[in-house]
């Protein structure tokens, strides 16, 4: 068997090169072997990686037990919790590339074999799938898990007991409004999330997990595996075996990354009415393997595929009753006459084999596919006049009355404007909150709009206001909201010429968005426009701004 190493590894040319690995204590032996990297993006910052260093040395005592050598190098992860409601948020979305970057730079460089690769959370998984669609090698993904959930049963905003962390920003308000007291606040905010891992809701990072299963990157059924748990400790070993696997058979990443691979992506993440971000990112992952997908492609599949599995934001649960509902096997079997089931996975085997057999298990999440939860996805693409590329929005997370919604605009230039009025008590009923100059360019770093979302519904008009914006949302968020409003405002996209007052309406189920002007009065207000002032004038996000693409294209850097 040929391995890529043994081209930079071979005595005599290149014994510095072996001479380097022996002064860390390698030998003979582990040189000769294929050297499998650990990608790991562990730190004690965000939760949902705090425990890949457990994780990593069971990779290895896997990838040994394989006949391979591992290696183990970091990169950055942050935390989007943490990043929220301040400057660092802009950042959030621009660390995908740092992370593909530095991923597909460190197995490059050293001539690695096979990569595992250990994220959990938003923009982690997708910049490391992003490497893996760059690199014609064997990869594989593993991720953390996620936490246990919180459980609160007094003015639960999800109509259950179980919540999230970001629950607390909507007790927040509760509290402000004697609905509950300090005491049982501060009582929440130790135990709304009880141990490390992944936010419990199904937000972006869950959501990518999960989509890294349904594209095959992943071992069938490991993607909700809860943190805490020891069958995630036998996942990282089965990992480690399995990338050995992959190397000796030489089934690369790009064997399992197809326009195929990415649509069951794409159907499984409106089948669990996934994070709105995952759009973003599915699209920058077809563009690293050079696939042709674009945001079209999104509303053809996702038309085809029913909302059946429903988690919070969008219903009582979190994601850990939906891995012991049967998790993703469960909702790909259910969907299975629509999956292109050839494909292959990191399994060695092709997605039908993975999923027969995989069965609903408790109901309490999943529900069969004769009777969904919304006859359309869970995810939908809305264009109109106000986004002539495209926006999307979750009907999934919105309530069934709200898939309808007509009101004038109060127009706000950034999401912290937006917030200053909710909290002084400036929105009213009917109205449609429009937040701007927050996109992947105007942000910059297409900012999510997650506190706002979350004030309007703690003030109890979670179901009498719509947001619109060029932002992002959270993938925690629900309620009528519509993002990623492409062409955004920072490049004179309609949205830049709304003004307070002008009628915007939005239809989930036609999929349309619209103001209520004529395309005369429309391009009349373009002649007078002018760009605002650039908010970065140096820096990352500065380079970024100046090459970042628009959502509808994934946000990718030209």
């Amino acid at each position: 068997m040929f391995w890529r190493s043994r081209e930079i590894l071979n005595r005599p040319e290149n014994s510095i090169k072996r001479s380097l690995y022996k002064s860390m204590g390698f030998t003979d032996a582990d040189i000769d072997r294929p050297i499998i990297a650990i990608a790991n993006s562990y730190n004690n910052i965000c939760t949902g990686h705090f425990g890949l260093n457990t994780l990593a040395e069971k990779v290895k005592e896997g990838i040994r037990a394989g006949g391979g050598t591992p290696v183990e190098f970091g990169t950055i992860a942050a935390c989007d919790g943490i990043a929220q409601d301040c400057r660092g948020m802009r950042y959030i979305l621009p660390t995908r590339e740092i992370i593909a970057a530095s991923v597909e730079t460190m197995v490059e460089a050293h001539h690695l074999d096979g990569v595992v690769l250990l994220g959990s959370c938003d923009k982690i998984v997708p910049g490391m799938l992003m490497a893996a669609a760059r690199l014609d090698i064997p990869c594989i993904f593993l991720n953390s898990g996620p936490m246990m959930p919180g459980i609160a049963k007094k003015e639960n905003p999800y109509g259950g007991h179980q919540i999230d962390g970001s629950a607390l920003v909507m007790y927040a308000e509760k509290m402000k409004q004697n609905k509950i007291t300090p005491q049982e606040f501060l009582d929440l905010e130790q135990t709304a999330q009880p141990t490390h891992g992944s936010c419990s809701m199904l937000g972006t990072a869950n959501t990518m997990c999960c989509i890294a299963e349904a594209m095959g990157l992943s071992l069938t059924g490991s993607a909700m595996i809860p943190a805490v748990s020891s069958l995630r400790l036998q996942a990282a070993r089965n990992t480690g075996e399995q990338i050995m696997y992959l190397v000796n058979r030489d089934i690369t990443a790009q064997k399992i990354i197809s326009r195929e691979s990415l649509e069951n992506a794409i159907m499984l993440n409106s089948a669990i009415g996934g994070s709105t971000n995952s759009i973003l990112h599915i699209l920058a992952i077809a563009h690293d393997a050079g696939i042709p997908l674009d945001i079209d492609d999104f509303a053809r599949v996702s038309q085809s595929v029913p909302f059946i599995a429903k988690m919070i934001p969008a219903g009582q649960y979190s994601v850990v009753q939906f891995h012991e509902d049967g998790g993703v096997p469960a909702v790909m079997a259910q969907m299975k006459s629509l999956l292109h089931r050839e494909q292959l996975t990191v399994s060695g085997k092709a997605v039908g084999t993975n999923i027969e057999g995989a069965k609903i298990k408790t109901g309490k999440v999943i529900t069969n596919i004769d009777s969904p939860y919304r006859e359309g996805g869970g995810i939908e693409v809305v264009k109109g006049n106000l986004a002539p590329e495209g926006a999307i929005a979750r009907p999934g997370a919105i309530d069934g009355s709200l898939h309808t919604f007509e009101g004038p605009a109060r127009v706000f230039d950034s999401e912290k404007e937006a917030n200053d009025a909710l909290k002084q008590g400036k929105i009213h009923k009917g109205e449609v909150m429009v937040i701007r100059y927050e996109g992947p360019k105007g942000g910059p770093g297409m900012p999510e709009m997650w506190k706002t979302f979350k004030l309007v519904d703690g003030q109890g008009l979670g179901k009498d206001v719509a947001l619109v914006t060029d932002g992002r949302f959270s993938g925690s968020n629900n309620g009528c909201f519509v993002g990623h409003l492409s062409p955004e405002a920072a490049v004179g996209g309609p949205i830049a010429i709304i003004e307070d007052g002008d009628r915007i309406s939005i239809d989930i189920n036609k999929g349309t968005i619209h103001v209520s002007l004529l395309d005369q009065e429309i391009r009349s207000r373009k002649k007078t426009w002018r760009p605002p002032p650039v908010r970065e004038k140096r820096g990352y996000l500065h380079f970024y701004s100046k090459h970042v693409s628009s959502a509808s294209r994934g946000a990718i850097m030209e």
